[in-house]
């Protein structure tokens, strides 16, 4: 599925069967896990990992798992949306819990994890669940050993595989032996990898007949083959099984065999591995597996497929938390055409912003923000104090929302926290793009709000979907020190929002500061991707000459053909002039729409704060006027197609 796609039914390419957790990683690196102080949260379990890594590769993928119906259950289906991976064979269990991971980074050996199992959702999974129209609408069915570990689950599993193979699909084994999650080893022993078990290489070896291609590490085949010597427990599965066996030796990469079990490893059919700094080991082999997936079904061969495999892996092995930092396939293509040019694959700033930019989540490609942001326009007008200011912007947004639920567009607002904190909140799970501004109002050189801190680490409090917006008064003609001092505060921001996983937005007006032409903010932006920093969004004034668009348009996709785009502020333009700017500005694919305020709230505000219209009116008004400003864009939009 293209990156960012809604999944459809129609056809798949694979379809995943087993654990679906949420994962709490420890934020900080280097200590026990004790110590963490704080934990960023994502989605977790093996094959939840693989079919949002195949996803975001472009293969077409389904999960099979169960969560809890609470919070987060309904995480895990959001993000797993979001990732593109359809969902209709999620459960949602009312009677038990969504499973807990608690993960750390030790040091470049130790990664502790805690998994909190204990009758989880998805271990409730029956045959019952398993929908036969799911799988035979895919490629391949891809079974992870977990599932096997559990009378109950393994019947849903092996039901899962009947239907498969009778549908003429191919089937896969990602072995992902846990020895605790299969009564082995005890809570605190999470990352123990390799316990003996007769008994569990019995129950693999009841099964193993039933794939074409087996995956795991050394140690995986070790208790698959019920030997410690890989090689003999390669022929040990090779015995009972004629599917495809790949290996994953770490730093030396994969192996395939797809015939006997020749006398050295070597002689099996290569993929080579990356040399690069292991940051993290937890779910780099779910990453391995997407990237095997993608070749496999793509027929490209073994030697490719191993070769997308390891370089998945050695990516998510780059990076903090298992799905986040699984490639695009945009991102794949880069790293295999440029190969290693550091080590720390995380400090690499050309991929980093490339793995960024292609793995952000939802579409905008028709965005009406009603902005109501503006402080001290709102401040000085008659009748205005910092109560009332608020209970107006819950009117704003009450008409925003109204337009948004009467032509079911992409809608958002632009909302500040400072004065208008309650429709901020209210705004909450509305569906509605929100940014929110950062900058003190006015301020050249800027500024930011105080509350944001001398390294911006207030944006650690935001919610992960609201975008930062700054306005920088910049000009191309500005002298050096007033540009290093605005670069400066910018840059500072803009890499405090990529630490804390929040898109950004840039706004320049330099009409405001100086004479432009045509290439005027052409030239501001220019400086500001010279300084390193990647906007999400720009949002730029409404220009006079298509020239001037061009010249906007052509230096934001030369240093970043990923961005989200442009919106055009109103300057409180009237609407026939507005309508004109947006007739120009549509006719360029990167303007993806507006953001305008005074135009819309203006006149209604100074109304309201005067008393002579009361709330409802104030809405209609709005709404009416945010409706009249759509309408106007929707027309300019048809005019460009």
């Amino acid at each position: 599925m293209s990156e960012g796609a809604s999944p459809e039914a129609g056809p798949l390419d694979i379809v995943t069967i087993g654990r679906a957790s949420v994962d709490l990683y420890g934020a900080q690196v280097g200590g026990r896990l004790e110590d963490m102080r704080g934990f960023a949260k994502y989605i977790g379990g093996s094959p939840t990992n693989i079919a949002c890594g195949a996803a975001r590769l472009g293969l077409r993928a389904a999960l099979i798992s169960a969560v809890g119906d609470e919070h987060m259950g309904r995480f895990i289906r959001e993000e797993l949306i979001r990732e593109g991976v359809e969902v209709s064979g999620l459960k949602t269990d009312p009677d038990r819990l969504t499973a807990l991971v608690l993960l750390g980074i030790r040091d470049d050996d130790s990664f502790p994890l805690i998994f909190y199992r204990e009758n989880c959702a998805d271990m409730g999974l029956t045959p019952k669940d398993i929908d036969p129209a799911l799988i035979a609408r895919a490629r391949a069915l891809v079974v992870t050993g977990t599932h096997l570990s559990h009378p109950r689950v393994e019947a849903a599993v092996l039901h899962a595989i009947g239907i498969a193979r009778d549908a003429g699909l191919r089937i896969a084994l990602d072995i992902d032996y846990r020895p605790n999650l299969w009564g082995l080893a005890g809570h605190g022993a999470g990352d123990s990898r390799f316990v003996e078990s007769a008994a569990v290489t019995a129950r693999l070896a009841a099964h193993l007949h039933r794939f074409d291609l087996i995956v795991g590490t050394e140690e995986e085949f070790h208790i698959a083959g019920g030997s410690t010597d890989t090689r003999a427990a390669l022929a040990a599965v090779r015995a009972v099984s004629d599917a495809v066996l790949v290996c994953k030796r770490g730093p030396m990469g994969a192996v395939a065999f797809d015939g006997p079990i020749p006398a050295s490893l070597e002689a099996g059919l290569a993929g080579p591995g990356r040399d690069v700094e292991v940051f993290n080991v937890l779910g780099a082999g779910d990453g391995f597996m997407a990237g095997l997936l993608k070749g496999w079904l793509d027929g490209a061969g073994w030697t490719t497929a191993l070769s997308y495999a390891n370089a998945c892996g050695a990516l998510a092995v780059s990076r903090h938390g298992c799905t986040p930092a699984y490639p695009s396939w945009t991102e794949l293509q880069l790293f295999l055409g440029r190969g290693v040019v550091r080590r720390d694959l995380r400090h690499d700033a050309e991929l980093e912003q490339v793995h960024w930019a292609t793995t952000r989540k939802g579409r905008w490609d028709d965005l009406r923000v009603f902005a109501f942001d503006h402080r001290a326009q709102m401040e000085e007008m008659e009748g205005a104090d910092p109560e009332r200011i608020g209970r107006f912007k819950l009117l704003c947004l009450e008409a925003a929302t109204r337009q948004a639920a009467r032509d079911g567009g992409s809608h958002g607002i632009l909302c500040d926290e400072r004065l208008g904190r309650s429709a901020l909140r209210a705004a909450a799970g509305r569906g509605l793009w929100t940014g929110r501004p950062v900058e003190l109002p006015g301020s050249r050189p800027l500024a930011l709000e105080t509350q944001l801190g001398p390294d911006c680490g207030g944006l650690g409090e935001w919610p992960r979907d609201h975008v930062v917006k700054c306005l920088c008064f910049a000009h191309p003609d500005d002298d050096a020190a007033l540009w290093a001092d605005q670069i400066a505060t910018v840059g500072r921001l803009f890499h405090a929002a990529r630490r804390n996983g929040l898109e950004m937005l840039l706004e320049v007006i330099p009409s405001k500061v100086g004479a432009v032409g045509d290439d005027t903010t052409a030239r501001v932006i220019e400086r500001f991707y010279d300084a390193g920093i990647h906007p999400d969004w720009w949002k730029l004034e409404p220009f006079a000459t298509e020239a001037a668009w061009a010249a906007a348009c052509d230096a934001i996709e030369r240093h970043d053909p990923h961005t989200r785009g442009i919106v055009v502020l109103g300057l409180d333009a009237p609407e026939a002039a507005l309508a004109e700017s947006f007739a120009l500005a549509a006719r360029f694919p990167l303007v993806k729409g507006f953001a305008v305020g005074r135009t819309i709230f203006g006149q209604v505000a100074r109304d309201w704060f005067a008393g002579r219209i009361d709330d409802g009116a104030a809405i209609d008004t709005m709404a009416a006027n945010y409706a009249r400003l759509c309408d106007i864009w929707t027309q300019a939009r048809k005019g460009r197609e």
